[in-house]
């Protein structure tokens, strides 16, 4: 902010930079993702990927596990002051210097900061992408080690050290594969859109299998196993009928396409082929599940807040 003459000064040079509301036809994020593409993917990752999920199914109660979310939440909102801004900033700063938008935080780090704090920031990057990194890395072991290779390779349930040896060793060709598949992404042009495109293969059919899984509650489990195989399909259809006939790339939309037609497939096959009876959900005893009494008011709260950033920022 001091590089550019203060939040004042920036937010007059960056008016027009500043909006979420952008016409219907805009390329890339149109008005439209908000009724939309938008909350596919959101509730997906934040609500249903496994290195989030674990992360609160870890917690030793309830209400520390509320608590922790709603934390979380607050924690979301912030992304507009320290990733959102300074980006917005670099482009002021730097636009004929930046040839793709993620070159400008690297940029921002060479020419604003002093060398020692250089090092902090670069430390600071590298512990967290070390965090997301390593969450990663358990969660695709253990859905390897207990999902594929216990259930459909050897047909048996592992002993414990073998299923760790076998989880370490999946990690290990996991790092691997993604360091040969990492230079690969520098011709994709941003790195964060091409990983939300690629994302919404998948997201689509996972949250359309959750939420029909909970409303509709004697769906059977080839209702899911269609959905789950129509949502890629239609997601990669519905991308290229935007890009093609309306020259757009909002792929969220695609998404919100592929979700409902994956829903849709759910729902009919509840009818066709119900189950006699709804499987009844595993409980434990061990867990406190006691609400926090602040949970209420404090979603409330990140509720306010987060429309407060619609309002301000329209």
């Amino acid at each position: 902010m001091d590089a550019v003459g203060g939040f004042g000064a920036f937010l007059s040079a960056n008016e027009d930079r500043l909006h979420l509301m952008l016409p219907a036809d805009h390329p890339t994020l149109p008005w439209t993702i908000y009724i939309m593409g938008i909350w596919v993917p959101n509730i997906a990752y934040w609500g249903l990927n496994q290195f989030i999920s674990q992360r609160a199914l870890a917690a030793r109660s309830l209400a520390e596990g509320q608590k922790g979310v709603i934390f979380a939440a607050f924690l979301k909102l912030l992304i507009p002051f320290l990733i959102v801004m300074p980006g917005i900033a670099a482009y002021q700063l730097y636009a004929d210097r930046i040839a793709i938008g993620d070159q400008a935080y690297p940029t921002l780090m060479t020419d604003l900061l002093p060398t020692g704090l250089r090092g902090v920031m670069f430390a600071a990057l590298f512990g967290a992408v070390m965090s997301s990194l390593d969450s990663m890395l358990n969660s695709a072991s253990t859905i390897f080690t207990l999902d594929i290779y216990s259930r459909h390779v050897v047909k048996e349930t592992l002993e414990p050290r073998r299923a760790i040896r076998i989880g370490r060793i999946a990690t290990g060709v996991f790092v691997v594969v993604g360091c040969l598949l990492a230079p690969q992404l520098a011709s994709v042009g941003g790195i964060y859109e091409y990983m939300q495109r690629v994302w919404n293969f998948i997201w689509p059919g996972i949250l359309a299998v959750f939420l029909m899984g909970m409303i509709l509650p004697k769906a059977p489990p080839r209702a899911a196993t269609v959905a789950l195989l129509i949502g890629p399909v239609a997601y990669g259809l519905l991308t290229v009928v935007l890009d093609v006939f309306f020259d757009s790339q909002a792929y969220l939309n695609a998404a919100a396409g592929a979700f409902v037609l994956s829903s849709l497939a759910m729902v009919v096959g509840s009818r066709v082929r119900p189950l006699k009876e709804a499987r009844p959900l595993p409980q434990s005893d061990a867990v406190d599940l006691e609400p926090a009494p602040s949970a209420k008011w404090a979603g409330a709260v990140v509720v306010m807040l987060t429309v407060g950033l619609y309002v301000v920022f329209w």
